[in-house]
């Protein structure tokens, strides 16, 4: 497997999903290496859940920040040279994640001579709202084009996404599967004996994730006035770093919400989790979500859960009756969903049960790992 981020460096939600992934094919069986990125906390070569992981070091050539593309690119190269510390070892599949590993995925191909597989996580025409400006967005469409071209099957996460990539690149249907995204409900799950007090007086409302405008976290701020109108000490933590940050807090300020909502960048784990098993809700406003992994780890920690009915959120969570869904960028209807869950506990702990069966049942990760391996086995044949 080749993908620009895995544990310990986490920037969305393509690590977990490769770790996850990756782990479980191990405990089936596999055997299973992962080629990513330096990470100054965590070893260059190593044996990891029993995957074997080769950590390559990119600093070199150094170029300025807006050449991502370029330096992506460069980054592939450094990716390539993993091949001297695998030695002999010859894998059946490469499997790429996202566009930001296809030069080294396609180079690898043709140097093992095995098939190319590559998950498609989201497309750059979806994060841009269905449209393509020009510069950085059109060149990464047309190398997400490319893979897709280039592998042998690809996966989506989502019927949704599916969609997407059969018709954004033309691809025949049958060569696009869906795979869903998995989590591992244990380090989520609050710890034995511990019962979640739901404060209605004074709620902590918990979200998190890339800050960039798709994720939709504007709509959760701009419900707060009202929200605020039955819960006046309400409390809001928007966790995570990026490009929309500041603007996410001048809107605040001008809605009159800027005391209610804290902002304190990337939060690792361990403190997401203690707050998500404190939190009286979560809510997830993305208008552009393929999947919504996010959704699976505040199910798995027993969080009572509002959700935009967009994309692949829609598809794990409408029928569910595991969350309360309200239409993608719509503030009212937001503030409706969550004033109802706030006032009524019992049937937001009812929501949380069926939560954690959705999970235990359809997205743990052997499940994905073995909804994943007849797609290996469709490249080689």
């Amino acid at each position: 497997m080749l993908s620009w981020e895995f544990p310990p460096l986490v920037v969305g939600g393509i690590a977990p999903h490769v770790h996850g992934l990756a782990g479980a094919l191990a405990r089936a069986g596999h055997d299973v290496a992962v080629l990513t990125f330096h990470h100054p906390d965590a070893e260059d070569d190593a044996l990891e859940d029993g995957v074997h992981v080769v950590r390559v070091r990119t600093d070199l050539p150094w170029l300025p920040e807006d050449q991502f593309v370029a330096g992506m690119a460069t980054n592939n190269h450094h990716l390539v040279t993993a091949l001297a510390r695998l030695q002999d070892w010859v894998p059946d599949v490469v499997h790429a994640h996202d566009w930001l590993v296809a030069w080294a995925g396609n180079t690898l191909r043709t140097v093992w001579g095995c098939p190319l597989v590559a998950t498609i996580h989201a497309t750059e025409r979806g994060r841009q709202g269905g449209h393509l400006p020009p510069g950085q967005p059109s060149a990464i469409n047309s190398i997400e084009w490319w893979l897709t071209y280039q592998a042998s099957q690809v996966i989506a996460c989502s019927e949704f996404m599916r969609h997407e990539v059969v018709s954004g690149f033309n691809l025949p249907a049958d060569k696009v599967h869906v795979v869903p995204n998995g989590v591992d409900p244990a380090p989520w799950a609050p710890p034995p004996g511990v019962q979640r007090t739901l404060d209605t007086d004074k709620p902590l409302v918990v979200t998190w994730g890339r800050v960039q405008y798709e994720k939709g976290f504007q709509t959760l701020v701009q419900a707060l006035p009202e929200i605020r109108l039955a819960h006046p000490g309400i409390r809001v933590v928007v966790a995570g770093r990026g490009s929309y940050l500041e603007e996410l807090r001048d809107l605040a300020r001008r809605c009159g919400v800027d005391d209610a909502v804290e902002f304190p960048g990337f939060v690792p784990d361990e403190e997401l989790q203690d707050l998500l098993h404190r939190a009286a809700a979560v809510v997830i406003p993305s208008l552009y979500e393929p999947f919504g992994i996010v959704a699976l780890e505040a199910l798995a920690a027993g969080a009572p859960l509002v959700a935009a009915s967009s994309g692949g959120l829609a598809e794990v969570l409408d029928g569910t009756n595991a969350a309360l869904l309200f239409p993608p960028g719509d503030a009212g209807a937001l503030a409706g969903a969550l004033r109802q869950l706030l006032r009524d506990p019992r049937a937001a702990k009812a929501q949380q049960r069926r939560g954690h069966q959705l999970v235990a049942q359809r997205y743990t990760w052997d499940a994905i790992a073995a909804a994943t391996v007849p797609v290996y086995e469709a490249a080689r044949h």
